[in-house]
């Protein structure tokens, strides 16, 4: 099965959405995972909270932020759009998603980051499934 990673600077809000929204929606077409140059002591509690409303995901009960070293090697490498130079992973194909962080904003933001994530996640499920 082919091996997504979502990476983002601190693996604690983007990249952990993308990673649960890939298990949820794509885990039958490819595995997910996600991982950052540092990590946070905790996932972004707005990102969790959304995630348990919107979807009844509780990113808690099965993610931790991660470093890169931590994931095993993948297939396709998703920047989600570091405003500072991205994270590097070996990887067959690479691809920015150019999403706004969140963080600090309103749940309104929040909500269209995870919305967009998810047209996101579709997307490359449906450029995979045809392989």
């Amino acid at each position: 099965m082919v091996k997504v990673a979502f990476i983002c600077v601190h693996n604690s809000c983007r990249s952990q959405i993308a990673e649960a929204l890939g298990r949820r929606l794509a885990g039958d077409i490819f595995e997910s995972y996600s991982a950052g140059t540092e990590t946070k002591p905790q996932i972004n509690q707005d990102a969790v909270r959304l995630m348990k409303q919107l979807y009844g995901i509780d990113m808690e009960k099965t993610q931790r932020s991660k470093l890169l070293s931590e994931i095993p090697p993948v297939d396709i490498v998703v920047t989600m759009g570091c405003n500072v130079a991205c994270p590097y992973l070996p990887c067959k194909h690479m691809e920015d998603w150019g999403l706004g962080d969140p963080t600090g904003k309103s749940d309104e933001e929040f909500v269209k980051v995870i919305r967009q994530i998810e047209r996101n996640i579709q997307s490359l499920k449906e450029s995979l499934n045809g392989l």
